[in-house]
């Protein structure tokens, strides 16, 4: 009985990084937009079919794959902004989300052109042998997940904590035209919260390619569960996603072993409505701290 549960919370922390990671990304574009973006699973699969691409296919060394596909996703995501978000003349809440979704209908088909309908994998990034815990397994690939994924959060954390650049989208996400007024380019603050976001969505996808079989549908029910953790955990709050996303994978993951196979995506959904329902604003809610 406890090595079953150890294997199933190693799987869940495992998983509960990746939708962490995801989420941030979606918490920070709110915090400094008010905007969700529902094209941002997308992104994360370009990260994955990015890896696949670079380090599977070229053979490029593993960091600089790495680095060339978080750059290279952050720069679509930048073009994203540029062309599809500020090119619109009236930007109400329901016009952004419909953009978003064409964005993500528009990602998806370019995926399917560039990369077909199949299926790849990557090997994992080392090949150490499976740490024995009470019986239980935990592979080198899940410490690799939720190592990066702590680094890149607190590396944001840190930026946006000691940056006078962090500072300032801090201050925007608070008020836009009171950052503006003390001369803050808000401008440039939504496009590199955009850049960052997107930037984030590629780690995710580059961290899942080796656990799971990538291709150009998977950014979907990725990006959804990615919202369900946001919010579960306080949308617009960097530690309260990944909080969010780790609640969600192990509950996923522990829902999965004792009880069915087929609840697995029933779960996120069924969290997103009860948090809805018991507490809008998330575990962490956004009156409760300060941004980020």
């Amino acid at each position: 009985m406890l090595q079953e549960l150890l294997q199933y919370l190693f799987s869940g922390i495992t998983n509960g990084a990746i939708y962490g990671v995801i989420a941030v990304g979606f918490s920070m574009l709110y915090s400094s937009t008010e905007l969700i973006n529902f094209a941002h699973g997308e992104f994360v699969m370009l990260g994955a079919l990015g890896l696949v691409s670079l380090w599977g296919g070229l053979g490029i060394p593993l960091p600089v794959a790495f680095l060339l596909v978080v750059i290279g996703v952050a720069v679509v995501g930048f073009l994203f902004e540029r062309l599809a978000i500020r090119t619109v003349r009236k930007p109400n809440p329901i016009v952004l989300v419909i953009i978003t979704v064409g964005a993500s209908i528009f990602l998806r088909g370019i995926g399917m052109l560039t990369w077909g309908k199949d299926a790849y994998s990557v090997p994992p990034f080392s090949d150490h042998d499976p740490i024995d815990l009470a019986g239980a397994k935990l592979l080198s690939q899940s410490i690799w997940i939720v190592g990066i994924a702590l680094f890149f959060v607190i590396l944001l954390h840190l930026f946006f904590k000691k940056t006078l650049t962090g500072k300032a989208m801090i201050a925007c996400a608070i008020s836009k035209k009171a950052a503006w007024l003390t001369g803050i380019p808000s401008e440039r603050m939504v496009l590199l919260a955009f850049f960052l976001s997107t930037g984030m969505g590629a780690v995710a996808g580059i961290i899942i390619a080796p656990i799971t079989m990538c291709s150009y549908d998977m950014g979907t029910m990725l990006g959804l569960k990615g919202f369900c953790a946001a919010m579960l955990g306080g949308l617009g709050s960097l530690w309260g996603s990944i909080l969010g996303g780790f609640i969600l994978g192990i509950l996923e993951s522990l829902g999965v072993g004792f009880f069915s196979s087929s609840m697995k995506d029933a779960i996120a959904f069924f969290l997103l409505l009860l948090i809805l329902y018991v507490r809008p604003g998330g575990i962490i809610m956004a009156k409760d701290i300060k941004r980020f």
